[in-house]
C-alpha cells in the first residue's frame, strides 16, 4: 500500500514536470536526465518497430478479422468509449466479437494460483482471464482492471479477455467462443498481432502533449508512426473549424486514412453505490458540486459538469488507474460537505474502483459518456462495412 502511494506521488510529480505544470529551480536537472532517457527510449521504439518491418521479429495472423484501436499517447483519448462503441455496433451487425485488453494494472494471480492452473490445464498453459463471457460477468474491477471490467459491463454478446500475451487469448477466444472479430483494445503498440484494421485515437484538445516521447513526453512513439493508422479519430472535438490546419499536419504524415471527428457526450448520472438510479444531466444545473477523478485528463471531466451548468466547488485528483480506499471517500465527502457541496462526482471509470459506502452524507454520482460522431459518419460507416465485410 504505501509502495502504490510512494509510486503513484511519483507518478503526478513526473506528469507536473512533463506538462509544464511545475517550474522550480532544481527541474532544469531533471528535464535534462528526462530528454537523455527518452532519446534512447526513442531509438529502441524505432528498432522494435524495424524489426517487425524487416520480419526479422513476426507477428502473427490467427485466422480472424483483428482490429486494432489505441493511440500515440499514454492516457487521456478516451478509448473506451471508442471500443465500446465498435464492439457494440461490430455485435448488432452479426459479428461474434471479442475485446482483448492487457489489464493495466490489474491485480494479478497469486504464485499458487499461476502454478495451480498450469499443471491443471489440458495444455499446461495459463488461460487469460474471462471477465464477460459475453452472458455473465465474471470478475471484479480489481482483478479484471477498470476498463475491462468497465467494458464487459456495458456490453451484451461481446467476450471480453484480460491477458498481457494478446495472440493467447486470441487463439482462446477464438477456440472457446468461436469469435470471428477480436478487438485489440490499446492494441497501437501491440506488435506481436498482425492487425486488419488499425485505428488511432487523437486527442484534439491536447493531441501529443510537448511532441516528446517517454519519459520527457508523452508520446509512446513518435509522431510519424500515425502513417501506421487506416482511420484516425480525432476525441473531445467540438466540431469547429480550429482542427483545420491541424487535419492538415496530420495529412503531411498520413495521406491514406480517413479522419472521424467525435465527442465525448454526457448521457446521464448514476449513483454510485445503487445500480440503476439515474437522473438527467439537468439535475446539476444550479448545483454545487464536488469533483473526484483518477484518470489522466480530469480537467475535461470537471469542464463537463460546469458546461452543465453547475458549479464546481472541489475537486481532488488521484493518479490515473488509482484504486480508492474507503477512507479516501469518506475524507473526500467529509471535505466536499465543508466546502458546500450539494453532489458529489466521479467518472464511470473511478466509479469501479470504489469500496462500498454504508453512508452517504450527500449524492455521490458517476456520469455516463458516450461517442458522438460530429463529421465523417459516412467513413465511420465505412470502416464498420470494410470490418464486417472482410
Amino acid at each position: 500500500m504505501i509502495l502504490r502511494d510512494v509510486s503513484e506521488k511519483l507518478e503526478q510529480y513526473f506528469l507536473r514536470i512533463i506538462g509544464g505544470k511545475r517550474k522550480e529551480p532544481g527541474d532544469w536537472f531533471i528535464i535534462c536526465v528526462l530528454f537523455v532517457c527518452s532519446r534512447f527510449y526513442r531509438m529502441a521504439t524505432q528498432f522494435r518497430i524495424w524489426l517487425y518491418d524487416k520480419r526479422i521479429f513476426r507477428n502473427r495472423s490467427i485466422g480472424c478479422l483483428v482490429v486494432s484501436i489505441g493511440n500515440l499517447t499514454c492516457g487521456g483519448t478516451g478509448k473506451t468509449p471508442v471500443v465500446e462503441v465498435f464492439a457494440k455496433t461490430l455485435s448488432k451487425k452479426g459479428r461474434k466479437v471479442a475485446v482483448l485488453s492487457r489489464g493495466y494494472r490489474s491485480k494479478e494471480r497469486s504464485l499458487l494460483t499461476k502454478w495451480r492452473q498450469k499443471f491443471s490445464s489440458r495444455r499446461n498453459e495459463i488461460p487469460p482471464k474471462i471477465v464477460s463471457d459475453g452472458h455473465n460477468l465474471l470478475l471484479d474491477s480489481a482483478y479484471a482492471g477498470d476498463e475491462p471490467y468497465m467494458l464487459a459491463s456495458n456490453l451484451k454478446d461481446v467476450v471480453v479477455l484480460v491477458d498481457k500475451d494478446r495472440v493467447k487469448s486470441g487463439l482462446y477466444a477464438i477456440e472457446e467462443y468461436n469469435t470471428d472479430t477480436l478487438i485489440l483494445d490499446d492494441g497501437f503498440q501491440y506488435l506481436d498481432l498482425k492487425p486488419h484494421i488499425n485505428i488511432m485515437l487523437i486527442d484534439s484538445t491536447d493531441p501529443f502533449g510537448n511532441h516528446h516521447v517517454l519519459p520527457r513526453g508523452i508520446l509512446r512513439e513518435p509522431i510519424k508512426n500515425l502513417r501506421r493508422a487506416d482511420y484516425i479519430f480525432l476525441t473531445k472535438s467540438n466540431g469547429g473549424n480550429h482542427l483545420r490546419h491541424f487535419k492538415h499536419f496530420l495529412r503531411k504524415h498520413n495521406r491514406r486514412a480517413e479522419i472521424i471527428e467525435c465527442c465525448h457526450k454526457p448521457q446521464y448520472l448514476e449513483d454510485v453505490y445503487m445500480k440503476h438510479t439515474r437522473k438527467q444531466l439537468d439535475y446539476l444545473r444550479g448545483k454545487k458540486i464536488a469533483a473526484l477523478s483518477g484518470i489522466a485528463r480530469p480537467e475535461s471531466f470537471e469542464d463537463f459538469l460546469r458546461g452543465l451548468g453547475g458549479e464546481v466547488v472541489y475537486t481532488e485528483h488521484y493518479a490515473d488507474h488509482h484504486r480508492y480506499r474507503q477512507q479516501e471517500i469518506i475524507d473526500f465527502i467529509n471535505r466536499a460537505k465543508s466546502h458546500g457541496a450539494e453532489v458529489a462526482l466521479t467518472t464511470e471509470k473511478d466509479a469501479v474502483r470504489m469500496p462500498r459506502l454504508d453512508r452517504r452524507d450527500i449524492p455521490f454520482m458517476f456520469m455516463r459518456i458516450e461517442i458522438d460522431i460530429l463529421s465523417g459518419q459516412e467513413s465511420f460507416d465505412q470502416c464498420i462495412s470494410r470490418i464486417c465485410f472482410l
